[in-house]
């Protein structure tokens, strides 16, 4: 008993193992400080460049609800104490028999008529010089490309001079036909029509019998949407804002667009012509709010067709 005991303490001692402590550390926590650094400037330039827009629509509201004695004497950037918006506003339509309303539908149908047709030929244009080969396709489309270079300014004595041997001087056709050329409209869609319009889905097309103008206006069309729109909003704004081509075209002021008839308007106030030079002024004023609100309309109902892609998924891969 004592040796197994005396055996059993001469044992050597295992030592145990060592132990390891592992210390987990927190997360760090995100500085916001940087990015808030880096978000104020352009927050900053942001509001500056919607000042920028805005101020000048702000003023032209402001100024529409004053008379022309306050127009003159109150601050230029507040409402009077007696708005008289829809004073004003009678008083331009009734002003000189209502030829501002004529000028208005002038315009409308200037307009709508250049930009429907300035859109579909150049998505015509377009949708052929991206999806056919022909000879001088290049050259062609480099003058297109060159055409867009030249100010319209520049084309309109030759025009003039055109329209004048042809005998559509002072008539519509003299303002329309000029704002179907829409150079950058047919570079656009150009751009546009190559990637939106698959040529798989043209040759499926083709094999199910299908002629060329009809998968240009059943199939091409439909997938140029927001191109179209683009190129047809970008013409009714330059037709809606065109001065210097109705200027020189017609001699009627039962044919002015709305530009032309706010410029005479505002050269009768500078002249003290028919009406009174101060009255004349506030007329201008409401006129020009007027003339900018159809425009507005129409962004905000079309800027939802401003969307791309219409084609992806149309053609399994």
């Amino acid at each position: 008993m004592a040796s197994r005991d005396a055996a059993t303490s001469s044992s050597p001692t295992v030592p145990s193992p060592p132990t390891t402590t592992y210390t987990v550390s927190s997360p760090r926590p995100r500085r916001r400080g940087g990015r808030k650094r880096r978000s104020t400037p352009l927050t900053i330039a942001m509001l500056a460049v919607l000042a920028y827009f805005l101020l000048p629509l702000f003023w032209l509201l402001v100024a529409s609800t004053k008379s022309s004695q306050d127009l003159f004497n109150s601050f230029g950037l507040w409402f009077s104490e007696a708005p008289q918006l829809l004073t004003n506003i009678k008083n331009t339509f009734a002003q000189d028999g209502g030829v501002f309303t004529h000028w208005l539908l002038n315009t409308l149908v200037y307009a709508l008529v250049s930009s429907l047709g300035a859109a579909l030929i150049a998505a015509a244009g377009g949708y052929g010089f991206a999806k056919f080969r022909f000879r001088g396709d290049r050259a062609a489309f480099n003058l297109v490309l060159g055409a867009v270079m030249v100010p319209a300014t520049a084309l309109a004595i030759p025009t003039y001079l055109l329209f004048a041997e042809m005998g559509l001087v002072n008539t519509p056709w003299a303002i329309i036909l000029p704002s179907l050329v829409n150079p950058f409209g047919l570079y656009l869609m150009r751009v546009y029509a190559e990637d939106a319009i698959p040529d798989s889905l043209l040759e499926a097309a083709r094999i199910d019998g299908a002629g060329e103008a009809r998968i240009f206006f059943r199939i091409g069309l439909r997938l140029l949407g927001p191109g179209l729109v683009t190129v047809l909003l970008f013409t009714l704004v330059a037709t809606w804002n065109n001065y210097f081509l109705p200027l020189i075209m017609l001699n009627d002021p039962g044919l002015y667009p709305i530009a032309v008839g706010l410029s005479s308007w505002a050269a009768q106030a500078q002249n003290g012509g028919a009406g009174g030079g101060g009255d004349m002024v506030a007329l201008v004023v409401t006129g020009s709010l007027i003339s900018v609100l159809p425009l507005v309309v129409a962004f905000l109902l079309l800027q939802r067709y401003w969307q791309s892609g219409l084609a992806t998924g149309g053609v399994k891969q």
